[in-house]
C-alpha cells in the first residue's frame, strides 16, 4: 500500500514540475573562443503560450527536439529545423512525452513517457514518431542520458532521487548517487557522464562519473541554487543564475564568468540549456509572464 501511495504522489509531483506553464525556447548563435563565450541573435522558436521545454539537439542535423503541451494538456515531441526555420510535431499521442533525446544509433528518439495510470517509463519512437516501444518500465524515470548505445544514466524519482547506471544488455542496475539534480549529460570527448549532486541544501556540485571505472570526481560547484547546465564541445560548462548565462572552465580553481552578447535582455527565469554538437547554437528555456 505504501508503494502505491508513493508512486501516486511521485506521479503528481512530476506532473506539477514538468507541467509548468509559460516557457519559451530561444535559439542563440554561440561563439566560444579561448578568451570568452558570447551569444547573439536570439530567435523564439516556439512562439506560443504554454509549456515548451527540454530542448536537445540532433547530433548531426540542424534540428532541435523539445516537449510541448497541446490544447488538451498533454505533451508531445516537436522538432524545429533552424536552417529552414520550420517546426512540426513528431508525436501525437494520448500519452505525455518529455525529454526527447536522439539515441546513439540516430534512428530513434528516446523520451520519458508518462501514462494516465501514473506509470512513467523510458521509451523510444522512430524519428518519424511511430512504432513506440518501452526501454524501461520497472522504475519511475524522470530524466536520462545515453553513455553509449547500451548504457544509460538515469534520474530515478524517489525519496531521495537517485542516479542509476543501467547496462541494457545484462539489465544490471547500479545506484551511483543520491540527492541528484535533473541535469544529466554525456561529457564531450570523454568516457564520462555528468550529474549535479546536491550534497546539502546550499552546496550543489557538478560531478562526473567515468563510465568504465565508475569513479566519481567533482568538476565544480554549481551556480548557487541552480542545477541546469550543459557542456560545450571544448569541455567548458554553461549555466545560468536565471537572468544571465555563465561559463566555467574545469580545473584547479574553476570560476564562473559571464557570457556577454546581444539579446541577453530577454533572459529571465532561465532553466534548461542545450548546445549543438558543433558548438555554434545555444538553446535556452525562458519563462514567459
Amino acid at each position: 500500500m505504501k508503494r502505491v501511495v508513493l508512486t501516486f504522489l511521485v506521479g503528481l509531483l512530476t506532473v506539477s514540475v514538468m507541467g509548468q506553464a509559460g516557457s519559451e525556447i530561444y535559439l542563440f548563435d554561440l561563439s566560444a573562443k579561448k578568451q570568452g563565450v558570447s551569444i547573439k541573435r536570439p530567435i523564439n522558436i516556439t512562439k506560443r503560450k504554454g509549456y515548451d521545454n527540454q530542448p536537445s539537439f540532433h547530433p548531426s542535423q540542424p534540428v532541435i527536439y523539445y516537449s510541448s503541451f497541446n490544447d488538451e494538456g498533454r505533451s508531445d515531441i516537436w522538432s524545429y529545423n533552424y536552417k529552414t526555420e520550420s517546426g512540426k510535431p513528431i508525436t501525437r499521442t494520448d500519452e505525455r512525452e518529455y525529454s526527447p533525446t536522439v539515441t546513439p544509433d540516430k534512428e530513434h528518439l528516446s523520451c520519458i513517457i508518462q501514462r494516465d495510470n501514473n506509470a512513467q517509463d523510458l521509451g523510444k519512437y522512430t524519428m518519424e514518431g511511430t512504432e513506440p516501444s518501452v526501454i524501461i518500465d520497472n522504475m519511475i524515470v524522470g530524466y536520462h542520458v545515453w553513455a553509449d548505445n547500451s548504457h544509460l544514466g538515469l534520474f530515478v524519482l524517489g525519496t531521495p532521487n537517485t542516479l542509476h547506471y543501467l547496462r541494457l544488455p545484462t539489465k544490471k542496475d547500479t545506484i551511483v548517487a543520491e540527492n541528484i539534480g535533473r541535469s544529466l549529460h554525456k561529457i564531450p570527448g570523454q568516457g564520462a557522464i555528468s550529474f549535479v549532486h546536491k550534497t546539502s541544501e546550499k552546496e550543489w556540485f557538478i560531478k562526473k562519473m567515468n563510465t568504465v571505472s565508475m569513479a566519481i570526481s567533482t568538476v565544480a560547484p554549481t551556480l548557487p541554487g541552480k542545477e541546469d547546465i550543459c557542456w560545450l564541445p571544448d569541455g567548458r560548462v554553461l549555466g545560468s543564475d536565471g537572468t544571465s548565462i555563465f561559463f566555467l572552465a574545469p580545473g584547479p580553481d574553476p570560476q564562473w564568468k559571464k557570457v556577454e552578447g546581444d539579446g541577453v535582455e530577454i533572459l529571465k527565469g532561465v532553466t534548461r540549456l542545450a548546445v549543438s554538437a558543433d558548438g555554434k547554437k545555444l538553446a535556452v528555456v525562458v519563462t514567459e509572464e
